[in-house]
């Protein structure tokens, strides 16, 4: 009897989840790993059509040669990403002649140059994390003349005809669910600190834009800075310090797009003195640092995370295309929601809270949903594949 109310209490939970996130997006989506396991909601509440791309014409016997151009590893992020498309490689290591992988460190000059040495390597599939929406533009174009077919991961660029397909999770979602559960956190009224990702990378923009479409609608939620952070905790604790010494308890809230720079934010209220349970509500998902922090100081949080599975269910698309299959012009990874017990609210509810998400006895670097698997360890790991 008991395991049965158990049973209807989490239904009813992940149904309410599901409700409470009526945010529409373009796209078909792929299930990552997560507790709520239901039709992903971006799908589910689309709106419009979805665009299927036809790749007959790039149909071709394996095993094949893949490029994969890297914007960068420069934070933990990243490098589960790249664990995880490694791992697919080494599901996929008897289709496979050879992966080619290339590491911009975050220079859009660089990457360019990285992706015209794969078109000359005659690469039969180029997967792209572009370092910035514009500047990857001309040499995808190059890429399609040259005939190798393009599948865009986390970031897109700005033409929407130079590639098959773009896999990532809703930014849009991310921003307006974190955003609608700190207002109504903070009851409609206060004063608000926006920590952002990499000036100019698709996320961290689309992201910003949809945080504010919340914000604007609440006349008492006056948003006091806006701060890039390139998805560094570092930089999110310094950025933070000098916002504390400006504006002290003033600050009601922190959102933050990603728990790379939240982290560091709630260490800089921890440095400043603030104890337990008075650190100022926070958003931001995917690291375990995060949620280790918010369990230690009992601070209010949501996590919306933004899988770096993506880039393990990118490189399976990329065997799709080879094939001459339709293929979606945009795939989504799901992403769920984490809400420290407790802080749930009107329009936002959890699939999972925090303190049952934390690995507290894990490394703080840890991103949960890499698509590695559940004992994933980034210093730990390591796959097999045709190099």
């Amino acid at each position: 009897m008991q395991n049965s109310i158990k049973k209807i209490v989490s239904t009813k939970r992940t149904l309410m989840a599901a409700i409470s996130m009526t945010v529409g997006v373009l796209g078909v989506v792929a299930t990552a790993s997560a507790d709520y396991q239901g039709a992903p909601r971006t799908f589910l509440w689309n709106p419009g059509n979805t665009e299927i791309t036809d790749t007959k014409a790039y149909k071709k016997e394996g095993p094949y040669t893949i490029g994969f151009s890297n914007a960068s590893i420069s934070n933990p992020w990243r490098v589960a990403m790249l664990h995880g498309i490694e791992a697919a490689a080494e599901r996929h290591k008897g289709e496979l002649k050879r992966l080619i992988i290339t590491d911009a460190n975050d220079s859009p000059s660089k990457q360019a140059a990285d992706i015209q040495d794969l078109i000359t390597q005659q690469v039969d599939v180029l997967l792209i994390s572009p370092s910035t929406a514009e500047a990857l533009d001309p040499v995808v174009r190059r890429a399609k003349r040259k005939g190798i077919p393009v599948v865009l991961v986390d970031r897109e660029v700005k033409s929407k005809d130079n590639h098959i397909s773009f896999v990532t999770a809703s930014d849009q979602a991310l921003g307006r669910i974190s955003a609608q559960w700190l207002a109504e956190s903070l009851k409609g009224a206060g004063k608000v600190v926006m920590l952002g990702g990499l000036a100019g990378a698709s996320p961290a923009e689309n992201r910003i834009k949809a945080a504010m479409e919340v914000f604007d609608q609440f006349p008492d939620i006056e948003v006091v800075e806006t701060q890039y952070t390139s998805w560094s905790p570092a930089k999110g604790k310094s950025i933070m310090s000098a916002l504390i010494q400006k504006y002290g308890k003033k600050i009601s809230g922190v959102w933050s797009d990603s728990g790379l720079q939240g982290s560091g934010s709630i260490e800089a209220f921890e440095a400043a003195g603030f104890g337990k349970g008075e650190i100022p509500p926070h958003t931001g998902g995917d690291f375990n640092a995060m949620y280790q922090l918010s369990v230690k100081h009992s601070v209010p949080m949501i996590g919306v995370d933004y899988p770096p599975a993506m880039g393990a269910k990118a490189f399976d698309v990329l065997f799709d295309v080879m094939a001459g299959k339709g293929v979606p012009k945009r795939i989504e990874v799901n992403q769920q929601v984490v809400v420290s017990k407790g802080y749930e609210t009107q329009s936002v509810k959890a699939d999972v809270y925090v303190a049952d998400y934390a690995l507290m006895d894990k490394p703080a670097s840890v991103i949960m949903s890499s698509g590695v698997g559940k004992d994933y360890d980034p210093a730990t790991f390591s796959a097999d594949y045709p190099r």
